[in-house]
């Protein structure tokens, strides 16, 4: 799968994740989640999880204050 098509179901399913869980915990067990999450649609070679981690660490401040938003509304 290309990057941006990776990346657009990655957001998809973040979208989709309960706030609260997006919210707490650490990163490393948040992106274990959302990854797990991704694979349960998706086949992801190595590069590609190894991609989607990376990427997710990098947004991790971006993704906990957009969930937060989402739970204040």
């Amino acid at each position: 799968m290309d990057t941006s098509s990776l990346v657009r179901v990655l957001w998809h399913v973040i979208e989709e994740t309960e706030p609260n869980l997006l919210m707490g915990g650490e990163d490393t067990l948040l992106v274990r989640q959302v990854l797990h999450a991704l694979e349960n649609r998706l086949w992801l070679n190595g590069d590609e999880k190894n991609f989607i981690t990376h990427y997710m660490r990098s947004k991790m401040p971006l993704i906990r204050d957009m969930a937060s938003a989402r739970f204040q509304e």
